[in-house]
């Protein structure tokens, strides 16, 4: 068990080491091109550079584990319904966010302005849940499942370290949520394939509500004008989708 918890620990250090040291290199060459620190461009290359370190390394030094063998033993249709999974959630849980009390929103500037930068779209919709999924997945959720049989500790701890990576207060219940279906996944399928494709969807929906929303702060309430008759139909309707898909999903990914 120590080495499993050396060994997280170890992960989350290469993880935010890469983070930040990128992010201050970054911050010291932009300059030199006539761009700011805080330029948009400039969060992408940093934020581009560090995902795909750390996806070669972790792969590289076999840290994480991505399952390749899911694409051969189960039915594309577990991914089909993945994508269920992950549409459905959506309404739900960020309705549930919006009963907890107000976070401090500490990213949302920036990443506003990395969804209007060309790029932002693949930064925090393919490289993102990609690095995302190898590390918190694929590394640190594996470790922990190999230590320990009570696979739910597993994943909830999993889920809290993956919600506290975010740094950002108004994120973290969501990311929790989201961390323990991806766990369950990941634990049922025995890959971060159909992980990284929840993620991919769950991020690419967030990115195009930020992009064509007036204001990306507004509530769910706002979005249906004040209709609460109608905000919750659309929560009925997406626990329709995400609850059926949960279901397909246990009884096709058998954990052997």
């Amino acid at each position: 068990m120590k080495k499993t918890v050396y060994d997280i620990i170890f992960y989350l250090a290469v993880f935010m080491a890469l983070m930040i040291v990128l992010s201050r290199i970054t911050d010291t060459i932009a300059p030199l091109f006539g761009v700011k620190g805080d330029n948009p461009v400039a969060l992408i290359v940093s934020s581009g550079l560090t995902n795909l370190i750390v996806i070669v390394l972790f792969l590289w030094r076999r840290w994480g584990h991505v399952g390749r063998n899911f694409l051969k033993d189960r039915p594309m249709a577990s991914l089909g319904w993945t994508l269920g999974a992950a549409a459905g959630v959506i309404i739900p849980a960020v309705w549930l966010q919006e009963q907890l009390p107000d976070l401090p929103d500490i990213t949302s500037d920036i990443i506003l302005k990395m969804v209007h930068t060309p790029g932002g779209y693949f930064i925090l919709a393919i490289t993102t849940p990609v690095a995302e999924e190898i590390v918190f997945r694929g590394a640190i959720l594996r470790r922990l499942l190999d230590t320990t049989t009570y696979h739910w500790v597993a994943i909830v701890v999993s889920a809290i370290l993956f919600a506290l990576i975010h740094i950002n207060p108004a994120q973290m219940p969501q990311a929790f949520l989201v961390g323990i279906i991806l766990g369950w996944i990941y634990y049922r399928a025995g890959s971060t394939i159909p992980c990284i494709v929840f993620h991919w969807l769950n991020n690419t929906i967030a990115y195009f509500f930020i992009l064509i929303l007036p204001d990306p702060q507004m509530k769910l309430t706002d979005l249906y004008g004040g209709n609460n008759q109608s905000l919750l139909l659309s929560i009925l309707f997406s626990l329709c989708i995400f609850i059926p898909s949960i279901i397909q999903l246990n009884a096709r990914l058998k954990r052997h």
